[in-house]
C-alpha cells in the first residue's frame, strides 16, 4: 500500500519547510467565474492544514482545464485561491505564474504555515510532456513534495511525476492515502459479483486501469467520452462526438478480453445528442442506433442493460469513477446522476 504518506511526517519534519503539494482544483466554474462544486477544493483541506499546523509553508500546484500550453485568463486559478481562504480562514498567496523569479520571491517571502498557490501548470507544454527542464523548475522552490491530485495521479506528467525525481521525500496526500486504501479493500477482499464503473474521455489514458480491472471484475460499466470509441469500434455511427481513431483496435481488443474473462462489459444504450455544449443547446435522448451523424453524444444512460435494468443491480460490491459528462449545466448530467444515486450506500 502506501509507503509513505504525509501523515508519516513529523513537525519536526517540516516546520520551515517548503512543501509543493500537488491537487486536483479543477473544479467547474458558471459563466461568471464562480465555483459551483468545491469538492475537490475540500478534499485537499485535511493535507494542506496537516502541514500548516506543523509549521510547512505549503505551496500549492494544479492544472485548470485544457488551456493547450498557453495561458488562458478564464482558465487561471484565481477563483480557487479566493475560495481556499475562505474554506482555510487565512490569506493565500496567488502567484500569477507557477516558475520563475516571480514564484521564488513569493515563496522565499512565506512564513512558516503560509500557503501560496501557483498559477495553471497546463499553461505550458512542459507539464503534460513531463519535461524534465520544466519539473525542475516547478520543484526548484520546494524542499519536499505531497501528491493529493488522485484524480490526475495516473498521468505522468511534469508536476505529478517529473518533480519526484528533484524532491525528497515525496510522499502521499490523506486524499490519495485514503482513496488507495479504499481501493484495496474493495479489490482484494470484494463482495461478489464485483461491478466498476469507469469513466473519462479517452481510451488510452484508461488503458491500464480497464485491463487491471478485467482481472478482478465481474461487471464493468464505462462512461464518458470513451464509450463513442467503443461504439465506433463495433460499427455504430456516432457523429460528431469525441473518438480516438487509433485506439479502435484496442477498443476491440479490450471487449474480446473482457468475453474470454467472462466479464460483463457494459456500454450505454441511449445516449443524450445535441448540436453544441451550451446550456440551452437542442438536446434529446435517443437509442445508440440512433444517434445520428451530425451532432455528438453528451450524455448516456444504461435503462435498458445496466444501471437501470439487470446489469449492475445484481453488483454488490462497486468502484466508481464518474466523470461522465463535460460540465454541469451543460446538456448531458442526468446519466450520472442517476449512476451516482444508484452507488450512494444504502
Amino acid at each position: 500500500m502506501v509507503k509513505k504518506s504525509v501523515a508519516s511526517l513529523t513537525a519536526a519534519d517540516l516546520a520551515g519547510k517548503r512543501v509543493l503539494v500537488r491537487a486536483d482544483f479543477n473544479v467547474p466554474l458558471d459563466d461568471q467565474g464562480n465555483i459551483t462544486d468545491d469538492t475537490r477544493i475540500r478534499a485537499a483541506l485535511p493535507t494542506i492544514q496537516d502541514l500548516t499546523s506543523k509549521g510547512a509553508k505549503v505551496i500549492l500546484t494544479s492544472h485548470f482545464g485544457r488551456p493547450k500550453a498557453q495561458v488562458v485568463e478564464s482558465m487561471r486559478l484565481t477563483p480557487v485561491a479566493k475560495r481556499l481562504e475562505e474554506l482555510l480562514g487565512q490569506p493565500v498567496i496567488k502567484c500569477d505564474d507557477c516558475i520563475g523569479e516571480a514564484v521564488a520571491a513569493a515563496v522565499n517571502g512565506l512564513a512558516n504555515g503560509q500557503v501560496a498557490l501557483l498559477e495553471n501548470v497546463r499553461f505550458y507544454a512542459g507539464e503534460e510532456a513531463n519535461d524534465p527542464e520544466f519539473a525542475k523548475q516547478l520543484a526548484a522552490n520546494a524542499d519536499l513534495y505531497v501528491n493529493d491530485a488522485f484524480g490526475t495521479a495516473h498521468r505522468a506528467h511534469a508536476s505529478t511525476a517529473g518533480v519526484t525525481a528533484y524532491l525528497s521525500p515525496s510522499v502521499a496526500g490523506y486524499l490519495i492515502e485514503k482513496e488507495l486504501q479504499y481501493l484495496q479493500a474493495a479489490i482484494e477482499n470484494p463482495q461478489r459479483p464485483l461491478a466498476a464503473i469507469i469513466g473519462g474521455s479517452k481510451v488510452s489514458s484508461k488503458i491500464g486501469v480497464i485491463e487491471t480491472l478485467l482481472e478482478k471484475v465481474d461487471k464493468l460499466l464505462i462512461g464518458g467520452g470513451m464509450i463513442f470509441t467503443f461504439y465506433k469500434a463495433r460499427g455504430l455511427s456516432v457523429g460528431k462526438s469525441l473518438v480516438e481513431e487509433d485506439k479502435l483496435e484496442l477498443a476491440q481488443a479490450l471487449e474480446a478480453k473482457a468475453k474470454e474473462r467472462g466479464v460483463d462489459l457494459l456500454l450505454p444504450t441511449d445516449v443524450v445528442v445535441a448540436d453544441n455544449f451550451a446550456a440551452d443547446a437542442n438536446a434529446q435522448t435517443v437509442s445508440i442506433d440512433a444517434s445520428g451523424t451530425h451532432r455528438s453524444g453528451r450524455d448516456h444512460d444504461y435503462r435498458r442493460r445496466g444501471l437501470g435494468g439487470g446489469g449492475g443491480k445484481s453488483g454488490r460490491g462497486g468502484q466508481n469513477e464518474p466523470h461522465f459528462h463535460r460540465r454541469r449545466g451543460q446538456p448531458g448530467t442526468a446519466g450520472r446522476q442517476r449512476v451516482a444515486r444508484y452507488c450512494r450506500p444504502r
